[in-house]
């Protein structure tokens, strides 16, 4: 749990920007879940990391229009803190980027 903790401090979105707004109005307008991307957040980004993808899919199963959706970031570095790896929203898809 500690490592988990400590990891969440360095990945972090770009929240309060208009980038991350656009990112909620585009999931919400294509996700059928339940759960609020809020409580989402900490498992896209984990998973992100972890793939070492800049993009993470909403599957067709879990989208309104039975399609699959790619969520695209560009991923920076704090400047005054190169540990932290902050992800900006960079648009939305229906098919993977090369």
């Amino acid at each position: 749990m500690e490592t988990r903790e400590f990891q969440r401090n360095q990945l972090q979105f770009a929240y309060f920007t208009p980038n991350y707004l656009q990112f909620e109005n585009d999931f919400y307008e294509y996700s059928a879940l339940d759960t609020p991307l809020t409580f989402l957040t900490d498992d896209i980004l984990q998973s992100m990391a972890h793939s070492q993808q800049n993009y993470f899919k909403l599957n067709k199963e879990n989208a309104k229009d039975n399609q699959d959706h790619y969520f695209y970031f560009k991923i920076h570095t704090v400047e005054h803190k190169r540990l932290i790896r902050q992800y900006v929203y960079d648009g939305h898809a229906l098919h993977k980027r090369d």
